[in-house]
């Protein structure tokens, strides 16, 4: 019998075509919620998608029918959020501060932290019967570190429903409250968002990349001026008590 351990699965992918990175969640075991292995590999497909010069535009999506169902409560409420919040702050940076544009694919569930990289993106493209919710508020936490990327793109009516309220909303909603560009019907989402990256890919390398940073500036101040309080934030409501017995019953429940 060999001692060698088994690897652990690789749960984010990296595929480069027609000048176009693929970068897919594939974590269906949590509903690619982002655990600590997950953002870890996020981090290093869309560095790797960066660097290439082949690369002008990255396109994020999932393997499965859920993109991605926020924090990892398993980890949340063992291991607590204090490294978690900082690095899905990082996260949303690192999306804004690429020099190439970030297109997302949505065409499913996507909730709480998930949402943040779905507004962190450059252009977000939903199927219509997709499906949001900012589920913070249900269980005493507040949508805090993705609220730096999230309410830059809502406008504050739509933000305070769907932060006050956790409720689902479609991906029709989504595009008129500005989280996403656009919706479509689910069995065109691979075509429009095919057509979308092949037209960005014809941009130059400078004129995307400085567009980008002329687009961004404002929300990367944001991050940058409230990325320590809202991580700060994160982490003590995700400690609290309240948010603990909440998250404990939420998981029991999925069981």
């Amino acid at each position: 019998m060999s001692d060698t351990p088994a690897q652990t699965p690789e749960l984010v992918h990296l595929e480069v075509a027609d000048r176009v990175a693929t970068v897919t969640l594939d974590s269906p075991h949590n509903r690619n919620a982002l655990s600590r292995q997950l953002v870890a590999e996020l981090f290093d497909r869309l560095e790797a998608a960066e660097r290439d010069e082949a690369v002008t535009v990255v396109v994020i999506r999932s393997s499965g029918r859920v993109f991605c169902s926020g924090a990892d409560l398993s980890e949340a409420t063992s291991q607590g959020m204090e490294q978690g919040a900082r690095e899905i702050v990082r996260l949303q940076r690192l999306i804004v501060t690429m020099g190439k544009p970030v297109v997302v694919e949505v065409g499913g569930p996507v909730r709480a932290g998930g949402i943040g990289i779905v507004a962190a993106a450059d252009v977000a493209v939903a199927a219509e019967d997709a499906t949001f919710a900012l589920t913070e508020v249900k269980l005493g936490l507040a949508a805090a570190i993705i609220s730096l990327t999230v309410h830059h793109r809502m406008s504050p009516r739509a933000a305070a429903l769907t932060t006050l309220g956790g409720e689902v909303f479609s991906g029709t909603e989504a595009a008129a409250y500005g989280l996403v560009t656009r919706a479509v019907p689910g069995d065109r989402l691979a075509e429009e968002v095919a057509a979308l990256c092949a037209s960005l890919a014809t941009g130059a390398a400078q004129g995307l990349r400085e567009s980008k940073r002329i687009l961004n500036h404002d929300l990367l101040r944001r991050i940058d001026t409230r990325g320590d309080e809202m991580a700060a934030l994160s982490a003590r409501l995700f400690a609290s008590d309240e948010a603990k017995a909440a998250m404990t019953a939420f998981l029991e429940r999925r069981k």
